[in-house]
């Protein structure tokens, strides 16, 4: 079991909770609020009244700053056993925040690490050693695979009230963009027009999660857009040592518009195992049809001990309506570091991915989480690698990217996606890997397809890569990028199924520094496709210029050749209409027909694409 071993702290935060336990299952609601049956009772017991036209303001939650006691702690000292809670709602219109933009780019005060907000994170296990073996791992080919579409930069330090690292992700609507940093929020159209921004935390007017009971530390941000339901979702912890309390903090929009309202809850996260109390670090969060799920490592808040990973399972159905929330927890004591899948397709569960040791994953399951969730753990091998031999150089210095932790996992139609950075000849590396599930958990077993090192070659450096794969099958990777006599870049980089096993196209330059840097980078990177063709590709990384840290969004498709606007293998029809969609249309981008990049779609592009009509790729 791999735990991370040089990574300093995160943390989580989550509402009133108080524990009973009946029949080895312990039930958790709300202060002054009845305990919800659990799931899968019938409509006729009784249940806390729904609060979705309730003014804004607080509702029946546990008091900001409130101390969190033995009694009214999470108690999972049972590793495996579910522990359900409540949660209530916030109806929240961010049209009515004055101001709407209270983001400020230019920073001149002091820079503050979240690391020095966090309680301890000692007592971690150390990395485990697998056994080596012969596995084939691809690389890279000669093949160019990128066409970068839209870029515009998205938040920097300034925004993030002098935070760093970004820890930047993002979601893509069918017309807007949302990101998250420490400790900040916006909402972009597609062309980079800033609509919202404002903090985290309650230093807004108000901040996003202020109205809920947040208080001045939220961390670890991240978001993801629902393709099934059409809403924007967003997470961020808040940890407070003083207070040896806890929260984690969740807001769902209306609707695929997040300029407007939100459902927003805040759930304790305040765990106990035996005696002791933890909070949750470097959360995961993924989603199904379903429900929405958020791992995180559990650390010591009265002790420097480690408590495994906390499973956090939203029922999706409440969070839609702004009914109270109805969640389980579960503990797994053995793994640590658990990212968790976007699902695209009818999966037969969530699925969790975090790494066993140096020659195998731990992939894990939770089946029927919504009324009686059981975690299912397979241990799966891939190529042997080596963690990481330290941090990488830039002009300016080095940059810290920590253990060789998973970064981000996707499942699409039994095809499961992630990937992280290892050692590779004294240099970091970003490596991927392509896994088919194969009906497990319930049946068959998880098996390695193939997988990838994104070396770019001597001296050069490749990290916090995340992954994604799109309708067609192809794959996009986005990543860091350094060298000791380059400034920090953000490269991505593709395969189509049409590709070799293993490989991925030679890297695009999406973004590169003005600045060098030193210390505090990432700590992660962040990919998603848009809803609207399920095929174009949306990336968030960081740059650095002379104020600071920043973050760059760019969109892209994964091209198989010349007129394939879909990129699904065939020049036909579907590329055609496309094509004459955006006919005369200026400032069009290659996935539109711009094949020439004159910036207008016109009679030499539709040439162009008929002088290839009715063919495949090669």
């Amino acid at each position: 079991m791999f735990v991370n071993s040089s990574y300093r702290g995160r943390m989580s935060l989550f509402a009133a909770f108080v524990a009973a336990a009946s029949l080895g299952v312990v039930g958790c609601s709300a202060p002054q609020d009845e305990s919800p049956p659990a799931p899968g009772q019938s409509a006729s017991d009784t249940r806390p009244i729904p609060q979705r036209m309730a003014p804004p303001g607080v509702i029946d939650r546990m008091a900001a700053g409130a101390t969190i006691t033995p009694e009214n702690t999470i108690d999972l000292t049972h590793s495996g056993v579910a522990v359900w809670g409540t949660a209530q709602p916030e109806i929240i219109d961010t049209a009515t925040f004055d101001p709407q933009i209270q983001a400020g780019q230019n920073w001149d005060g002091v820079v503050r690490d979240v690391e020095d907000m966090l309680p301890s994170d000692e007592g971690k296990p150390a990395p485990q050693v697998g056994t080596r073996n012969d596995l084939p791992v691809g690389g890279l080919s000669e093949a160019a695979r990128v066409a970068p579409d839209a870029d515009f930069p998205g938040l920097g330090l300034g925004d993030s009230g002098g935070w760093q690292p970004p820890d930047c992700t993002l979601a893509v609507g069918p017309d807007h963009i949302v990101t998250t940093v420490n400790m900040a929020i916006a909402f972009f159209a597609k062309d980079g027009t800033l609509e919202f921004s404002a903090p985290l935390n309650d230093t807004g007017s108000p901040g996003f999660f202020e109205p809920v009971g947040a208080q001045g530390f939220t961390f670890d941000p991240k978001c993801f857009y629902d393709h099934y339901s059409d809403r924007f979702v967003v997470i961020a912890p808040e940890v407070y040592d003083s207070q040896g309390t806890a929260w984690m903090d969740i807001a769902v929009s209306d609707d695929s518009n997040p300029n407007g309202l939100w459902y927003k809850y805040r759930t304790n996260c305040t765990i106990q195992i035996g005696s002791d109390t933890f909070w949750l670090d470097y959360p995961g969060l993924g989603f199904d049809q379903d429900g929405i799920y958020i791992t995180g490592n559990l650390f010591g808040l009265n002790n420097s001990g480690w408590g495994g990973v906390l499973f956090r399972i939203f029922d999706k159905a409440p969070l839609l309506n702004g009914d109270p929330a109805s969640f389980a927890d579960l503990r797994d004591g053995n793994a640590g570091s658990v990212q968790v899948a976007q699902v695209f397709g009818n999966n037969p569960a969530p699925f969790f991915v975090s790494v066993e040791n140096n020659s195998q994953l731990r992939v894990q399951a939770i089946t029927n989480p919504l009324t009686s969730p059981t975690l299912q753990t397979t241990l799966v091998t891939v190529p042997y690698f080596d963690y990481i031999p330290g941090d990488p150089p830039n002009v300016g210095g080095t940059v810290w990217t920590f253990d060789s932790r998973i970064m981000n996992v996707q499942w699409r139609d039994g095809n499961l996606y992630a990937a992280h950075h290892i050692g590779v000849s004294g240099r970091n590396v970003a490596r991927w890997y392509h896994l088919q599930t194969n009906n497990w958990p319930n049946s068959g077993s998880v098996t390695y397809v193939e997988g990838g090192n994104i070396d770019e070659g001597s001296g050069r450096h490749t990290y916090f890569p995340a992954i994604y794969s799109n309708q067609y099958g192809s794959v996009a990777l986005v990543c860091a990028y350094s060298r000791s006599n380059t400034t920090p870049e953000i490269h991505a980089t593709g395969r189509t199924p049409l590709d070799p096993a293993g490989t991925m196209a030679t890297p695009t330059v999406l973004k590169t520094s003005p600045n060098g840097a030193d210390g505090r980078w990432g700590d992660y990177f962040d990919i998603a496709t848009d809803p609207t063709n399920d095929t174009t590709f949306w990336v968030m990384g960081e740059y650095q210029d002379s104020s600071g840290w920043k973050t760059w969004i760019t969109s892209f498709s994964v091209f198989t050749c010349q007129g394939d606007l879909n990129a699904d293998g065939a020049i036909d029809l579907a590329d055609l209409s496309i094509l004459l969609a955006h006919y005369g249309q200026s400032g069009t981008h290659y996935d539109d027909g711009d094949f020439n990049g004159d910036g207008t779609v016109d009679l030499s592009d539709l040439s162009e694409l008929l002088a290839v009509y009715g063919t495949n790729c090669p």
